[in-house]
C-alpha cells in the first residue's frame, strides 16, 4: 500500500494543491483570497493533465524520412500523446484571462464598497 501511494506522488500533490485551492475559494471571505485559491485550482488541474500525457520511455511523435519507409508499422504506443499538453496551453490562456477579468471586477467591487470582505459586501447589498 505504501509502495503504491509513493508511485503516485504526483498525484497526490496535485489532490493536495487542488483541495487548497478549493478550500480558499469555499471558506475564505476575503474576495481576493478567493481569487487566488482559483488560480491554485486551476494550476492543479493543468499540472495533473500535463503529467498524464507523459510516457516513461516515450519519444516526440515526430517520423523523420518517412516518406521511404511506407511499409514500416508506426507503433503508437512508443510516442507520447501531444494533445494533453496542447489543450493545457490554452487552458493556461483562459486561466490569465479569468485573473484578468476576476481582479478587474474586484477593483470595480472594491472602488465601489471600500472592502473586499464577502460579508460587508453583502450587507452594504442589503
Amino acid at each position: 500500500m505504501i509502495d503504491f501511494i509513493l508511485s503516485k506522488y504526483n498525484y497526490w500533490i496535485y489532490i493536495i494543491l487542488m483541495m487548497i485551492g478549493f478550500y480558499a475559494m469555499i471558506g475564505k471571505k476575503n474576495l481576493i483570497k478567493k481569487i487566488i485559491g482559483m488560480n491554485i485550482f486551476q494550476t492543479a488541474i493543468i499540472l495533473f493533465y500535463i503529467s498524464i500525457g507523459c510516457k516513461k520511455g516515450g519519444t516526440l511523435p515526430i517520423l523523420k524520412h518517412a516518406h521511404g519507409q511506407a511499409e514500416q508499422v508506426i507503433q503508437a504506443s512508443a510516442y507520447i500523446n501531444p494533445l494533453p499538453h496542447v489543450l493545457m496551453l490554452t487552458a493556461i490562456v483562459v486561466m490569465v484571462a479569468t485573473l484578468g477579468v476576476a481582479l478587474s471586477i474586484v477593483i470595480k467591487i472594491y472602488r465601489k464598497y471600500n472592502t473586499l470582505e464577502e460579508d460587508e459586501i453583502l450587507k452594504a447589498l442589503k
